[in-house]
C-alpha cells in the first residue's frame, strides 16, 4: 500500500511539474521571445536589461490582453479605411504634420474598430496591440511620438512608412466579403510598387 501511494505521489509531482513547464513556455523566458520578437528585446531595453521585470511585463500583458478577441470589419469599412490612409499619403507631401497626426488618428480608430483598448489610453491600447501585432506595433508608436515631437520631414516619412505595417496587419486580419479572415502570423505585407514621392 505504502509503495502505491509513492507511486501516486510521484506521478502527481511529475504532472504538476509538466503543467508548470508548459504553461512557462508560452508565458515565460523563450516563449515571451518568441511571441513578442522585437518587442521583447524594447522592452528589456526600457527596463535597463533587466528581463525579470520586462517578462513581468509581457506576462502581464497577456494575461490582461491575450484573449481579445478581434472584430471584422464590413467590407465598405475596409474600403473607407483603405481610401483614408491613401488620403493621408498625399496630404503628407504638402502638409507633413497634419498627415501625421491624421495618421495617428486613424490607427487609434482602426483599432478600436477591431475590437482593441480605444485610443485614449494609447498605452493600454499598444500594449494591447503588441500581445497581437508585435512585429507592427513600433510603427504605431513612432508615428505618436513624431506628433508630439518636432522630428524632421524625413523622420516623420519614416515613421508614416513603419506605420503602415501595422495598418495593413489590421485591415489584412479583418474578415472579408465571404466570411473568411485574412489573419496572419508573419511580418504585414509591404507595398512594393510605391509611386515616386509617396509617404508610404
Amino acid at each position: 500500500m505504502t509503495i502505491v501511494l509513492i507511486i501516486v505521489a510521484v506521478v502527481l509531482v511529475a504532472a504538476v511539474a509538466a503543467f508548470l513547464l508548459r504553461g512557462r513556455g508560452t508565458t515565460g523566458g523563450r516563449g515571451l521571445q518568441r511571441r513578442f520578437g522585437p518587442e521583447y528585446d524594447r522592452t528589456v531595453a526600457r527596463h535597463d536589461g533587466d528581463t525579470k521585470a520586462a517578462e513581468h511585463e509581457l506576462s502581464e500583458r497577456v494575461k490582461a490582453h491575450g484573449d481579445l478577441p478581434e472584430r471584422p470589419l464590413r467590407p465598405e469599412a475596409r474600403e473607407a479605411y483603405t481610401r483614408r490612409w491613401t488620403e493621408v499619403q498625399e496630404r503628407f507631401i504638402d502638409s507633413p504634420g497634419d498627415a501625421i497626426a491624421e495618421a495617428d488618428a486613424l490607427l487609434a480608430q482602426l483599432a478600436q474598430d477591431r475590437g482593441f483598448p480605444d485610443g485614449g489610453s494609447f498605452q493600454e491600447q499598444t500594449d494591447a496591440l503588441s500581445v497581437h501585432h508585435a512585429e507592427q506595433v513600433d510603427g504605431y508608436r513612432r508615428v505618436h511620438t513624431a506628433v508630439r515631437g518636432q522630428g524632421s520631414t524625413e523622420e516623420m516619412r519614416q515613421a508614416l512608412m513603419a506605420s503602415r505595417a501595422l495598418f495593413d496587419a489590421l485591415l489584412g486580419d479583418a474578415q472579408d466579403e465571404s466570411g473568411r479572415t485574412g489573419r496572419h502570423d508573419g511580418p504585414a505585407r509591404t507595398d512594393r510598387h510605391q509611386t515616386k514621392g509617396s509617404a508610404a
